[in-house]
């Protein structure tokens, strides 16, 4: 009795495991607390891609990239010191549009995500828009669901982004932001 008791406890234990590594569900609105976690294997209105299917786009160029990585802020730091930012890295010929995957958005940094979307989209809603971010980041799973909320009608999320990228070991290129109104 005992032994079979401690075995049934194994597999429970061993059942609750495989459970916690289920993928989450997808939420109805965005996410907007711990964006490096574990993300959704879909989201309804856009395709998901494969490091594959993204690579094959990339290469036959039949549709936009975006980035939507947030930027690493400036530390505050002593006056005088000098200090540089560390390089981005994308999928060569994207746009990076910084901090608009956040699940909550200002009015000038949605305004931002949508002059660029335009820009890489050639202002045509029917142009596949690749979002992408890197690996368990909500980031491009809410940029992707906000740009279908935008009435494009082409959009695919690459859940793996660059660091999937990497992986497969394709090209990664230096990349700086779209610059924002008023910037140059």
């Amino acid at each position: 009795m005992i032994r079979l008791a401690a075995m049934l406890a194994v597999v429970l234990l061993a059942a609750s495991h495989v459970r916690a590594q289920d993928p989450p569900a997808e939420p109805e609105g965005y996410r907007t607390e711990d964006y490096r976690a574990p993300v959704p294997i879909t989201l309804a209105g856009a395709r998901v891609l494969t490091t594959a299917e993204a690579a094959a786009t990339w290469r036959d160029k039949s549709g936009a990239f975006v980035d939507v990585l947030p930027r690493a802020p400036k530390p505050n730091l002593p006056a005088g010191t000098v200090w540089r930012e560390r390089p981005h890295r994308d999928i060569p010929g994207s746009i990076w549009l910084p901090d608009t995957g956040y699940g909550k958005l200002a009015a000038s940094t949605e305004d931002y995500m949508r002059r660029g979307l335009v820009r890489a989209s050639g202002d045509d809603r029917a142009r596949l828009l690749v979002i992408y971010c890197q690996e368990n980041c909500w980031m491009s799973w809410n940029a992707a669901k906000r740009v279908l909320s935008y009435g494009y009608r082409n959009v695919a999320w690459y859940p793996d982004g660059t660091d999937g990228w990497g992986r497969a070991n394709l090209p990664l290129a230096d990349a700086e932001p779209e610059p924002r109104e008023g910037e140059q």
